[in-house]
């Protein structure tokens, strides 16, 4: 199977993939910001984590189910647009309050904890019907009828998965070294308001989109 894989065509793919902004991007950055970058590591973990589910719905023909049933994606999708809403609108609500961005276990009254992180990153990522879509329109192409389909798009979702956390790790550590910028209050509030601002663009743009 490996030694027939197409390499450099899904590596490229992926790795343009992973590298375009999106509400991923965004919530590493925001999270790293507002708690170090071990809970940015923890919310890409989670993002991540959330790939070998998509890859096995794929795999298992799950998601045409999904996508063949009008209904149920259209609740799936409401469920993933709400979430987001829900995430962007808790940003805005910190944008109100004056302080910046530390990295201390006094930082904020009610701090993200790791597992917080942790499940905002993989609730994020599984909620969102957009990863389906892409898996099940990219990962046929790579897939070798001759071998398990499970395994092959396990295979490719652990190359992604390592890639993305590549990727999520350094963009944390980046927002990790400009912290001391980020502890000014007005520089804090506008990077709050301009997260929640896309994360509730993301949210509504999921929920006015036909697929």
């Amino acid at each position: 199977m490996i030694e027939h894989f197409q390499w450099l065509p899904f590596l490229l793919a992926i790795s343009v993939l992973t590298m375009s902004p999106g509400v991923d991007t965004i919530l590493v950055m925001r999270n790293a910001a507002t708690g170090g970058w071990r809970l940015g590591f923890l919310t890409s973990l989670g993002i991540c984590m959330g790939l070998f589910a998509h890859a096995t719905l794929s795999a298992l023909g799950l998601s045409v189910i999904l996508l063949g049933s009008a209904g149920l994606f259209t609740a799936f999708k409401f469920a993933g647009a709400a979430y987001l809403v829900y995430l962007g609108v808790q940003a805005l609500r910190s944008a109100m309050k004056p302080v910046g961005m530390t990295f201390s276990d006094k930082k904020m009254s009610k701090p993200l904890t790791a597992w917080g992180g942790f499940r905002q990153g993989i609730l994020s990522n599984v909620l969102n019907p957009k990863p389906i879509i892409f898996y099940m329109a990219f990962l046929p192409q790579f897939i070798d009828p001759s071998y398990s389909a499970l395994g092959q798009s396990l295979f490719m979702a652990s190359l992604h998965f390592m890639i993305a956390m590549v990727w999520q790790t350094f963009l944390a550590l980046m927002v990790h070294k400009a912290r001391v910028w980020l502890a000014r209050p007005k520089v804090a509030q506008v990077l709050d308001g301009l997260t929640g601002i896309l994360l509730v663009g993301f949210g509504v743009k999921l929920a006015l989109s036909q697929r």
